[in-house]
């Protein structure tokens, strides 16, 4: 029997090498590895399991020099959004993954809806590594602190939310814009053509993913669905205490109202006032981001539909666009805008 030197095994391992132990054939392996689309989730999961679990080096052609860790933060809200607390476990859950790549990941939690905490978090971090994923806040100290950073020479990648104006180098996330309209078709469809009310409950508008999302919403109504009325907008930060507030507010104020659209987090609150007032039956509830809670909730048939977009697939775009800039290459290159995941109770994964 031949034993393999454990420093030499990542200069061994080959395509083929990789392609057996993932089960999948080499050109699926070359797909992967070279970040083109066209690979299901589950497989690409696979293949790179197996490259890591091999030592195989994406990017085996660079200088040496290039080959020195890649360090990424990954910068998240703090707070009870579930969807963002499941991609933050996904990034320390993969830390041992991307190191085989060569790839240092961080995860740090910054408290939500706070810009200046949020740009001092930056520069801070910005002095520690080389490139910076974050959820961003609309905000001029933030705009200011991913310019410096673009200055110095740390890339930043926007991920759910984006941010104007800003010399970030890409945006990982939806077209929240077209994420709200679809929202407002799905509610719209489920009505029907009768005259009816509708309201919206975001995290917080400071958020461009939540204000597109209004904003698609709203014009979607107004140019298709005039007989539907949008009765406000109400802001619950992500909190299921507040959004149960909310909730009870606007079925007081509304007895008949017929749709609810979730633009953030914090279903949980939703659903338990309409429980509460007996509504769960008859108000169109739908939302974002598919986890454990929300799908407890299509399976109870208290939310009708779930807007989601892929984690796994987002975290491994960052490392694609930071490896990309470190090898030379075009960022977005071999990456793919998310497509919207309408998510039904019949249809769950």
């Amino acid at each position: 029997m031949t034993v393999v030197d454990p420093h030499r095994r990542r200069q061994l391992a080959t395509v083929v090498d990789v392609a057996r132990l993932a089960g999948v054939s080499t050109a699926t392996v070359d797909r992967v590895l070279n970040r083109r689309p066209g690979v299901r989730p589950v497989t690409t999961e696979r293949v790179l399991r197996a490259a890591a679990d091999l030592g195989y080096v994406l990017d085996a052609a660079l200088p040496a020099g290039a080959l020195k860790p890649l360090r990424l933060a990954f910068l998240l809200p703090a707070g009870s959004n579930r969807f963002l607390a499941g991609l933050g476990r996904l990034v320390v859950e993969s830390r041992e993954r991307l190191a085989s790549f060569n790839i240092r990941a961080r995860l740090d939690h910054i408290d939500s809806f706070n810009p200046e905490l949020l740009a001092q978090h930056l520069r801070t971090v910005g002095r520690e590594v080389e490139g910076i994923a974050f959820m961003a806040i609309e905000h001029p100290m933030v705009r200011e602190a991913v310019d410096w950073l673009a200055e110095r020479g740390v890339p930043t990648v926007t991920l759910i939310s984006d941010i104007a104006n800003t010399r970030r180098v890409a945006y990982v996330g939806l077209d929240n814009r077209a994420a709200g309209r679809t929202a407002g078709q799905l509610i719209a469809r489920f009505i029907g053509s009768r005259p009816a009310k509708v309201a919206m409950i975001a995290g917080s508008l400071s958020y461009r993913a939540h204000e597109e999302r209004e904003m698609g919403f709203l014009y979607l109504f107004r140019e298709r669905y005039p007989a539907i009325e949008v009765v406000g907008l109400r802001e619950g930060h992500d909190e299921e205490a507040r959004n149960y507030r909310q909730t009870k507010m606007l079925l007081a104020r509304h007895p008949d109202l017929a749709g609810i659209y979730n633009i953030g987090g914090g279903p949980e609150g939703i659903a338990r006032a309409l429980k509460e007032a007996g509504r769960q039956n008859d108000v169109v509830f739908v939302g974002h981001g598919l986890t454990p809670e929300t799908r407890s909730l299509l399976i109870d048939g208290v939310m009708d539909a779930v807007i989601n977009q892929n984690p796994q697939a987002a975290l491994m775009d960052c490392v694609s666009i930071f490896a990309n800039i470190r090898a030379g290459r075009h960022p977005p290159e071999g990456t793919a805008r998310p497509n919207i995941e309408i998510v039904l109770r019949e249809n769950l994964p």
